[in-house]
């Protein structure tokens, strides 16, 4: 396998391979790294990772140039990194550095660690090049190690724990290559791409697709440190042709487009507008494209997968689907028994399973829970549910913990539900969960913050609105009201963290 970045393979005369030098590489607001630049000053921590015999490191993933120097400093010296979030608690980040024991970790200067660090060894990350002898150009990259085994780790990237304590997802470098070369086959990225994104650097979406995937093309990335309209404009407006966000994002988009045509003619001109994380409602794909032209494409993965499906940039943009499967990524769906579904018929909802190269090794220090994850021959349950259609396209309807609701003999996913709910013009958000029922085994219960507090819909409005829209037996029989919804740090809906009863 080659290197994980070719760009920062230096040659004989210390120029990066196949990359101008010159190439700007990483940009977090007003710093920037040239592609020279980054392969000194992660070259040079590598060296120091490397020289100081670590089995694993940790970095404090705050969304800076350091923490995505560190990474690459990481991964140039073969040692999986573990990136952590920097709003963990003190149980959860305590946990996840006693699971993984790292002997060091990598940190932004001035940055203040929690406690639970202890005495853990701290290495500030210095994102500067030192200067070549008797010049102002960077030094050379040092030479690089032998590239390391394609199932050496790479990350080991903690989930988020909602059934219990984080479990550290072993993710190996072919795992990496093989997402990041299969979303340039579908999305057609090249090295002449420049991404914009917002989102945090402790996760795939925003480490692995968003700072590794730019870099494994050549190309460059601008992190917008936070995100705003306001940057996504300016971004786009100066040269940028991608843009990733999650859903939480693009709704701010489409609720700002009307009053925003600087914002839309912006999105009008990229390459390419990507969600993913989490369904983007049918509503805020509907809006986006009527007020810029552009379609946004979805795509499918978790963190113990990488990347398993999506809309191709020469395909059809089908909204409410995330695609087809990637090269390389197999795919089916099954039965409550395991029993695979053979017919597809967009409507018949199964629990999806992939297997491919694609996949992580295993759960850090957990053989029970690594082996209750794959079947027997080597397919890996995701719990997410889905049906698809006779051309291949998948569509989520939501995780099977939470979100498969059966219903008067029916499996229902709360997906296609909400995204009837969105469309009511009365909806600002909607979640949507099943609760016991006596006559019905369960019932269906929509959460609704409305657009106008003061005047929300009623339950028979939403309800008839929804079987109008989809089905009798898909309509709520409970409606709910709030003022928000509980989110994660990436915009997720935390449906256990609704209130009960």
């Amino acid at each position: 396998m080659s290197s994980l970045f070719p760009g920062l393979t230096d040659d004989p005369t210390g120029t990066p391979t196949g990359v101008p030098h010159e190439r700007p590489a990483l940009r977090f607001g007003e710093r920037s790294l040239t592609y020279a630049e980054l392969a000194s000053s992660a070259g040079a921590l590598a060296d120091r990772i490397a020289g100081a015999g670590a089995g694993r490191v940790a970095v404090w993933a705050t969304p800076t140039l350091e923490t995505a120097v560190g990474v690459v400093a990481a991964l140039l010296a073969g040692v999986p990194a573990v990136p952590l979030n920097p709003k963990s608690g003190e149980s959860e980040l305590g946990h996840i550095l006693k699971d993984s024991s790292p002997a060091l970790v990598l940190a932004t200067p001035g940055d203040e660690l929690p406690a639970a660090f202890g005495s853990l060894e701290r290495v500030d990350i210095d994102e500067r090049p030192s200067a070549a002898p008797g010049t102002k150009e960077p030094a050379p990259a040092p030479a690089p190690s032998p590239d390391p085994s394609p199932e050496t780790p790479a990350l080991i990237v903690y989930t988020s724990g909602t059934t219990g304590p984080p479990k550290g997802a072993v993710i190996p470098r072919r795992a990496i290559a093989t997402t990041l070369d299969a979303l340039a086959d579908a999305w057609q990225w090249t090295s002449e791409d420049v991404l914009v994104h917002g989102l945090p650097l402790f996760h795939v979406h925003g480490l692995i697709l968003g700072i590794l995937g730019p870099l494994r093309r050549g190309g460059s990335v601008r992190h917008l440190g936070r995100f705003g309209t306001e940057g996504v404009t300016r971004e786009l407006n100066d040269g940028a042709t991608m843009l990733f966000g999650v859903p939480t994002m693009y709704h701010r988009i489409a609720e700002a487009l009307p009053g925003d045509p600087e914002l839309a003619g912006a999105l009008g001109r990229a390459r390419l507008l990507v969600s993913g994380s989490a369904a983007l409602p049918v509503h805020d794909h509907e809006r986006i494209t009527a007020a810029t032209g552009q379609r946004v494409v979805e795509r499918y993965g978790m963190t113990e997968t990488l990347m398993n499906t999506s809309v191709r940039a020469d395909g059809e943009p089908r909204a409410g689907t995330v695609g087809v499967p990637l090269p390389g990524v197999e795919l089916r769906l099954v039965e409550e028994d395991g029993a695979p579904i053979t017919a597809y018929d967009s409507e018949t909802v199964g629990e999806i399973q992939v297997r491919g190269p694609n996949l992580f090794t295993e759960y850090l220090n957990r053989p029970d829970a690594t082996a209750a994850a794959f079947t027997a021959d080597g397919w890996f349950r995701t719990g997410d549910m889905a049906v698809r259609d006779p051309d291949g396209y998948v569509r989520i309807v939501g995780r099977k913990a939470t979100d498969l609701i059966k219903s008067g003999g029916y499996k229902i996913g709360a997906g296609e539900i909400e995204n009837a709910l969105l469309e009511h013009a009365g909806v600002r958000e909607a979640a949507v969960t099943g609760e016991p029922d006596a006559d019905l085994g369960e019932r269906i219960v929509a959460w609704i913050v409305p657009a106008d507090p003061q005047s929300p819909p009623d339950a028979d409005e939403l309800a008839n609105h929804v079987a109008g829209r989809l089905a009798p037996h898909k309509r709520p029989r409970v409606v709910r009201y709030l003022d928000a919804l509980p989110r994660n740090d990436m915009g997720k809906i935390m449906k256990r963290a609704l209130p009960s009863g």
